[in-house]
């Protein structure tokens, strides 16, 4: 131990019950300050010059400003460590604010211990607080207090942190919040254990009804009532099934009103503070790790992630699972805890009890910061028993980032860890195959049925294929056969996968699939909502037809013309193509951003914007015509068309950096191989426009014609293509398509193509000679 040695000198808990006699309705601040000077008074020393000491104040990040969508009904502070900092006296010179997830508390402490170890820290306090309760309570009400605060100085805000908890397939499929997410690990663990739906509810069960008679005697709980095993699994009307095979008893309760803190010091510090020696805590041990996306883990209902860094801090302690006095185990799901057990040979019933607040759905799940109250708790355990060791174990995401604390009053100096050496072990371990799109047989490899409050249910479900690639479906909506399977023992279950633009989906059979989600005959409609459509002989004439959105396209447009897309390539009559936009003003200008923003449903389809973007062997030519701007999709959409006509007011541009998105439709790949690297580049990063003089120099342009005139230049074009063979566009087409990656040009002539040979054999091949030596015009057969 030296005088850089960091010590934990005091800690404190606050709460703001509203249904407790002297509800104060306090905003998250307003906890946080509680408990920071609560934990400023445990130090035994002056608060006030402990405060005054503080160099660094970190805040764990409130709920209500932990993704991009939360939203915090009743205002906020614009810095949350400074505002609390402010209530306690405190003036530091350097404020935090840390990423999302229930690691945060542990991983800030941890941090902070070996900044004050290396010199750059020498007092810092961790404080955290959520008001959620009062937000929801007082929300619209007439005197609904004003929380907002707008605080000046320095802050280092780490943001959200959410990279890898979140992915476009778990949107599409509903598989949102963290109940259903940690339900799929739940029934992945029973499905490996061979567990019985009955069995596995009793043992979870028998796990967390210990924890609620701990939170029965804490002060702080936000539901500090005893239950029975058999209370805690049974549904009813106040413990309602939420996501299978979790009812509400056994969610992490965010309702709370709660916060925490805790006081770090160098040895020195401490002593000019006059802490009392007998109030100094030691972190002993400490690890952080990281666990791979939810899906790419191999198997599901584990976190060897979590297991190694409890392994790792107690490595780094010097001392065994069996020296261990105390534990508290993030316990924001049954699995959270159960899985560490497995890993580590816990018995559920360990005679030391698997936490000391009573966990996250009994005492409460306070945001991102309940393992402030873990660490509070373990620190007041360490100085009743001096000598002992008590463990924290901090959990975010979905058994995603693992921070543990080992901490004790028995003096030592500071330790560092080797987390990111085993980190990079646990990476190097292989990820199953996945597969976007599911098409046909396939077996549950595990699921939960989300229950709406208003008793509708949704199947979710991680499949493998024939192939044994995993993927994520649902199940139809209306589709009770499938529910009920799930609401058995459907692990190794035989079901049936169909990929929609909406994602994908699961039946218990192909004709239940059928009959429920019948695949559409390709043809033409006699009308659409968004779109019109003329046939001209062997012309197709398609308008997006949203001129008062500048011909912006919604998921019902994109669908509408995926579908008329699918027809013109499935029909033999059709051989030209030509896309264009109604009114003056607009191509398109690529996604309806007010439907974005409104918070609908997002989907495309299977085959990209317009149907057009993802569509793999247009064999058959597709024209642009584009009058006015094609901005972002827009430009995407025109990008995958095949030729394109462009009059000259026409505007080309990927505007996606200027609202914060990417041209993920193709543009990022389509737009450097057609102008160049240089100016892709350009047009990519700062949103650039190009005139259609531009775009023509450039070659993302084939034509310019006069203002106005574009569909009918582009109806010039289809004229020039229609006067030849269609059998000899296709080919022509899809041999370009075969070559297009062969990077060798001699390799790419010798590309051997059974369309070449199909050609050679075909009506058209015989009668464009035929034609030629007889000075006609042919006869095109389209064969």
């Amino acid at each position: 131990m030296t005088d850089r040695t960091p010590v934990l000198i005091g800690v404190g808990q606050a709460s703001d019950p509203i249904d407790a006699p002297g509800y104060r309705r306090l905003s998250a601040v307003g906890l946080g300050a509680e408990a920071a000077r609560a934990a400023l008074d445990d130090t035994g020393a002056d608060p006030a010059a402990v405060a005054a000491a503080l160099d660094t104040v970190a805040g764990v990040r409130q709920f209500e400003i932990s993704t991009p969508m939360s939203h915090a009904p009743l205002g906020r502070s614009t810095n949350f460590p400074r505002s609390v900092a402010a209530r306690v006296g405190a003036d530091p010179g350097r404020a935090v604010l840390d990423v999302t997830g229930g690691q945060s508390p542990q991983h800030l402490v941890t941090e902070l211990a070996a900044a004050i170890a290396g010199g750059t820290v020498d007092a810092a306090l961790v404080v955290g607080a959520e008001a959620i309760s009062t937000a929801r309570h007082l929300a619209g009400t007439d005197d609904a207090p004003d929380f907002t605060e707008t605080v000046d100085g320095q802050l280092e805000d780490r943001g959200f942190g959410l990279e890898g908890l979140a992915t476009r397939a778990q949107l599409a499929h509903g598989l949102v919040g963290m109940p259903p997410q940690y339900a799929l690990v739940e029934n992945a663990r029973r499905a490996r254990l061979g567990r019985d739906r009955g069995t596995y509810a009793t043992e979870m069960g028998e796990l967390f009804a210990p924890f609620t008679r701990v939170a029965a005697a804490n002060p702080h709980a936000a539901a500090p009532t005893a239950r029975t095993a058999d209370e805690l699994v049974t549904p009813g009307d106040r413990n309602r099934p939420i996501a299978d095979p979790y009812p509400r008893y056994l969610v992490s309760r965010d309702q709370v009103n709660q916060g925490a803190a805790a006081v770090l010091t160098s040895v020195a510090v401490a002593r000019r503070l006059g802490v009392p020696q007998e109030r100094w805590v030691y972190l002993h041990g400490h690890a952080d790790l990281r666990e791979r996306d939810l899906l790419d883990r191999p198997d599901l209902g584990v976190g060897p992630a979590s297991g190694a860094a409890v392994r790792h801090a107690l490595e780094v302690a010097g001392i065994g699972l069996d020296d261990l006095a105390t534990l508290d185990l993030y316990s924001c799901f049954p699995v959270a805890v159960s899985h560490v057990c497995d890993q580590l040979g816990i018995a559920p019933d360990d005679p030391r009890g698997l936490t000391l607040t009573g966990g996250l759905p009994f005492f409460g799940g306070a945001g991102n910061d309940y393992s402030l109250h873990a660490i509070a708790e373990t620190v007041a355990r360490a100085r009743a028993t001096p000598g002992s060791y008590g463990l924290v174990g901090a959990n975010g995401g979905v058994l995603s980032k693992y921070s543990v604390g080992i901490y004790s009053t028995t003096p030592t100096g500071w330790r560092a860890d080797r987390s990111t050496e085993i980190q990079a072990g646990l990476d190097a371990v292989g990820v199953p195959d996945r597969i976007v799109h599911a098409d046909g047989p396939a077996t549950v490899e595990t699921w939960t049925v989300v229950h709406g409050k208003g008793g509708d249910r949704t199947g979710i479900v991680v499949g493998r294929d024939a192939g044994g690639r995993r993927f994520l479906a649902r199940t139809v909506d209306g589709d009770d056969e499938t529910l009920d399977l799930l609401a058995g023992e459907p692990a190794g279950a035989a079901v049936y996968a169909r990929s929609f633009g909406v994602g994908n989906r699961v039946t218990t059979t192909r004709s239940r699939m059928d009959e429920l989600a019948p695949r559409r005959a390709p043809g033409l409609r006699g009308s659409y909502e968004h779109v019109r459509v003329h046939r001209d002989g062997h012309l197709l004439e398609v308008t997006i037809d949203r001129p008062d959105a500048r011909n912006a396209l919604t998921p019902p447009a994109n669908d509408e013309l995926d579908e008329v897309f699918d027809a013109f390539f499935a029909d033999p009559e059709l051989w030209v193509a030509i896309l264009t936009g109604a009114g003056e003003q607009a191509f398109s200008a690529g996604n309806d951003l007010r439907w974005t923003a409104s918070g609908k449903p997002m989907w495309v389809p299977k085959n990209g914007f317009a149907g057009l973007t993802g569509r793999a062997g247009m064999t058959k030519p597709v024209i642009a015509a584009v009058n006015g701007f094609a901005m972002g999709g827009g430009c995407e959409i025109a990008m995958a068309c095949h030729l394109v006509v462009a009059d000259e007011t026409a505007r080309f541009a990927l505007s996606e950096v200027k609202v914060g998105l990417v041209a993920a439709a193709g543009g990022l790949v389509r737009l450097p191989r057609l102008v160049g690297p240089a100016l892709a580049t350009e047009m990519i990063l700062t949103g650039r426009r190009l005139s259609a003089a531009e775009a023509l120099d450039a070659g993302l342009v084939n034509r310019v014609v006069p203002a106005g005139t574009a569909l009918d230049g582009a109806r010039a074009l289809a004229a020039e293509i229609l006067d030849g063979s269609p059998t000899s566009v296709r080919t022509s087409l899809q041999i370009m398509d075969e070559t297009d990656g062969i990077a060798d040009t001699v390799d790419a002539v010798n590309h051997p193509s059974t369309a070449l040979d199909e050609l050679m054999l075909s009506a058209d091949a015989i009668e464009g000679v035929t034609a030629f030596a007889q000075k006609r015009r042919p006869r095109w057969r389209n064969r």
